[in-house]
């Protein structure tokens, strides 16, 4: 299964769930950073570690597919 496949193959409810948080924080995080009013060097930097680890969590839940829906094989391979 290549990656185009996987990212359109049915993904399980629990990463679903996973990727709608991941999407929270990511914008929540990018929201903090692009804030127009001056807020503390911690702030910054929890709200970019935030981004980057929502967008990971968005990327990595989205790969995540059901284990009935990936019934192809390449090339017949088990």
């Amino acid at each position: 299964m290549n990656i185009v496949q996987r990212m359109k193959a049915p993904t399980p409810k629990f990463f679903r769930v996973l990727r709608n948080i991941g999407l929270v924080l990511a914008a929540a995080g990018g929201a903090l950073l692009a804030a127009p009013i001056a807020l503390p060097a911690a702030v910054i930097t929890v709200a970019g570690y935030i981004t980057v680890a929502g967008g990971v969590m968005t990327a990595v839940s989205q790969t995540a597919v059901d284990g009935e829906a990936d019934n192809s094989t390449p090339n017949g391979s088990p």
